[in-house]
């Protein structure tokens, strides 16, 4: 379907496709064009509480904040760790504020969103490392967050996509999450998608931004197939968590993202994916300017919360 009105206006007024050199954009300044991006999302939902916690990094503790939805009944919740998208540069627990609260409200299920170290100061694999170590963490203490470490979850947008996955990865076999929830992720930097191919400008996800983002994360001497930069490439999925994936029709990482549900499914892992037709990457975080948007992460955040209590419908 056409692009949705909303977003076309939305990129026409950010100047999506104009030529930028990103070499030249600091991590200071991409880091504050995002968390300007990121105030589009409008109000921020009605939630019973918020608290301020900590929980284990790969180099130590790592600040993290614990969203409550109102009227919880007593006794363990299930919970979602949740992994902020921007790049491993940009982004912090401010800037998801209004997504998290969104999807805490929305599914009845507590939320914990974890800061892990960013890019270029903590290069790779800083963000990677926390992330295994918060999710270890949250398992090994889900009674401390008011957790059932049967009902955990753990997500990400964009690139807290990939740090979702990989740390997912890492508990296999064990006392790992049983769900994991995908928003638009990156899981193949090596991609030559046809959605990386025809939108690779002009549609707010820049390709040049992205390999800036890369290059500020990654090694000079890193391999971008290697599947602990691009999860797509792991040899073997079997054992991963069922996954809950949402794609966007007009965003380079869209392709990525269904070949990561059909390997997913064919390695035996309960999948449910959809591709939002009209939406542009990052849409779940411009809910205050694109209707649509809010409906969809609305829906998102149900889905999520049945997948949580056993009742997660695949396909």
């Amino acid at each position: 379907m056409p692009i949705d009105p909303q977003a076309a206006r939305l990129m026409a007024m950010l100047g999506a496709g104009r030529a930028t050199d990103w070499r030249q954009v600091t991590a200071a300044e991409r880091r504050q064009g995002f968390a300007a991006l990121m105030r589009m999302a409008g109000t921020a939902p009605a939630i019973g509480g918020r608290d301020d916690v900590t929980v284990r990094g790969g180099a130590g503790p790592l600040p993290a904040r614990l969203y409550r939805p109102a009227g919880e009944p007593p006794g363990p919740r299930p919970g979602l760790v949740y992994f902020h998208g921007g790049g491993l540069v940009a982004g912090d627990l401010d800037t998801h504020e209004t997504l998290c609260r969104g999807l805490a409200a929305g599914s009845g299920c507590r939320l914990l969103s974890v800061a892990y170290r960013l890019a270029p100061e903590h290069r790779y694999p800083a963000a990677a490392d926390d992330a295994a170590a918060a999710l270890a963490d949250v398992m090994d203490r889900a009674g401390s967050f008011g957790l059932d470490p049967a009902r955990v979850g753990v997500g990400g947008d964009s690139a807290g996509g990939t740090l979702a996955v990989l740390a997912a990865s890492g508990l296999r076999g064990g006392a790992g999450p049983k769900v994991q929830l995908l928003l638009c992720p990156v899981l193949d930097m090596a991609s030559a998608t046809d959605s990386r191919r025809a939108f690779a400008r002009g549609h707010l996800l820049d390709a040049d931004m992205m390999a800036r983002d890369f290059a500020d994360y990654a090694p000079d001497t890193a391999d971008v197939a290697d599947p602990r930069l691009s999860p797509l490439r792991m040899p073997d999925l079997a054992g991963l968590p069922a996954a809950l994936i949402h794609t966007a029709e007009y965003d380079p990482l869209r392709d990525e993202g269904a070949l990561f549900a059909g390997r997913l499914a064919a390695a035996g892992v309960p999948v449910a994916h959809r591709c939002h037709p009209g939406m542009i990457h990052h849409f779940y975080g411009l809910t205050g300017f694109i209707p649509a948007a809010k409906a969809i992460v609305a829906e998102i955040a149900r889905e999520l919360g049945a997948a949580l209590d056993g009742d997660m419908r695949v396909g």
